[in-house]
């Protein structure tokens, strides 16, 4: 079916999808910055827990909860193709994967991370800090992994403001309660980094509590009545979330996990070197949230486009979206390129540290364009669903090529610590070559 939209209101359409999900992934990605920036704050030790901590549960989290993130895909293709009366069961079991998902987090914490961590070379009161930060954000596992199965339908109805409203509400909040807990403010326990946690947990069940209320009383989400007529367990309807949510979420826990990877590799250096890791990480971060909004806009329009059958929209939405990221990724490169003391100077005012991170700063900047095209032509595969060959292709340019040749530059040469984002940049830059190539092969096939 040809397209009756024209490229100019294409640009219009997806800067309405992608400015609130960008507003609403750096409001999220608030809550882990001001963990860390608060922490950094109160202790160096407790900095370095929280950052150890946070290495073991972002890559679980983010890759067990992007396994719900099959349902944008699935509920975009249904609402493309007319066909609104499976929605609801969708979310419904949805719902029902998210609270075992939760489970198998809470499990792998308990059972598995904590015995790392008692393995690991770190000092005392790091290990004792990073368990405890655990423990904090598991308080908040169901309602985080229930919220994405609610924000995965806002968003594919295209109503991407309602979780930024929703996330704006919550992010104040989860700062303050970090002020009474990380300090012991207004008679509070003074907890430190494990605050942090505790802060996060209390957050999320927040945040849940007002998707809830959105979903159950607002239109249009109302008339899809998603807390009514609760069906039974279908473990038909879990394997379609399964097939399509499973490669995504493995896929992201690849290339979230090799960044804790190499954190946790570099538990052999000083306190000093891990700090300033994690600050050029954490603020690396934060500039990834405007091609990841970018990638999950694209997720949407791609999806919802493919689904009723426009094939060239579909083509020229995921375009769109490369060339939006890259654009914005000089825009990085020139930030940390200009401000790589100052933003160092915002998490500590340890000057050892600071001189650590300017250099880890520099190499940030150095895989921004390759983060810009990966993300966005990630989102439009899974637009297409096209899901299995991204994760292959992961697996391969970031724990095959990138992580070993990291390693042998930090092991081997001058680079120390460095060299393992020298093997991060080799990797994201691989990855975003046979990405590219793949979606190139993907439109053609269906095109034709």
């Amino acid at each position: 079916m040809e397209s009756s939209i024209p490229i100019r209101k294409k640009s219009v359409i997806m800067a309405k999808i992608v400015m609130p999900i960008l507003i609403t992934q750096v409001a999220l990605y608030l809550v882990t910055f001001f963990d860390i920036l608060m922490t950094g704050r109160y202790d160096t030790y407790h900095l370095a827990g929280v950052t150890i901590g946070s290495s073991f549960w972002v890559p679980v989290y983010t890759g067990l909860a992007g396994i719900l993130m099959g349902l944008t895909p699935i509920i975009a293709h249904q609402i493309g193709g007319r066909r609104k009366e499976e929605v609801r069961p969708s979310v419904q079991q949805g719902l029902y994967v998210s609270i075992v998902l939760a489970g198998v987090i809470f499990l792998i914490i308990r059972f598995a991370v904590a015995p790392i961590l008692v393995m690991m070379p770190l000092e005392h009161e790091v290990r004792v800090v990073a368990g405890a930060y655990l423990k904090g954000m598991s308080f908040g596992l169901i309602p985080l992994f229930a919220y994405t199965v609610l924000r995965s339908f806002f968003d594919a109805l295209g109503a991407t403001r309602v979780s930024m409203v929703i996330i704006l509400l919550s992010a104040p909040i989860n700062v303050f309660i970090n002020y009474l807990l990380i300090y012991g403010n207004w008679g509070f326990p003074e907890l430190g980094g494990a605050g942090a946690g505790y802060a996060s947990g209390i957050t999320y069940w927040l945040v849940l509590m007002i998707a809830y209320g959105i979903a159950w009383k607002r239109m249009p989400f109302s008339e899809f009545k998603l807390f009514k007529q609760w069906g039974k367990i279908s473990f038909k309807k879990w394997k379609e979330i399964l097939l399509i949510g499973v490669p995504i979420g493995s896929s992201i826990f690849v290339e979230t996990s090799i960044f804790s990877a190499v954190t946790l590799l570099m538990s052999n250096y000083s306190t000093a070197v891990i700090s300033a890791h994690q600050i050029a990480l954490n603020f690396t971060s934060l500039l990834y949230m405007i091609p990841l909004a970018i990638s999950m806009g694209a997720t949407i329009l791609v999806g919802q486009a493919v689904g009723s059958g426009k094939m060239r929209d579909a083509k020229q939405y995921s375009f769109l979206s490369v060339g939006l990221a890259i654009t914005f990724s000089f825009i990085s490169i020139a930030i940390l390129l200009t401000f790589r003391e100052q933003i160092a100077s915002l998490y500590t005012t340890d000057d050892q540290i600071i001189k650590l991170a300017i250099p880890f700063l520099f190499f940030a900047a150095l895989f921004q364009l390759s983060d810009a095209i990966q993300a966005p032509v990630q989102g439009a595969l899974r637009g297409y669903k096209d899901v299995n060959m991204t994760f292959i292709m992961a697996i391969i340019s970031f724990w095959v090529l990138g992580l070993p040749s990291g390693y042998l530059l930090a092991t081997y040469t001058t680079l120390g610590p460095y060299g393992y984002w020298v093997g991060l940049i080799t990797g994201l830059t691989i990855g975003a070559i046979t990405l590219t190539i793949r979606l190139l092969y993907i439109q053609k096939k269906k095109f034709i």
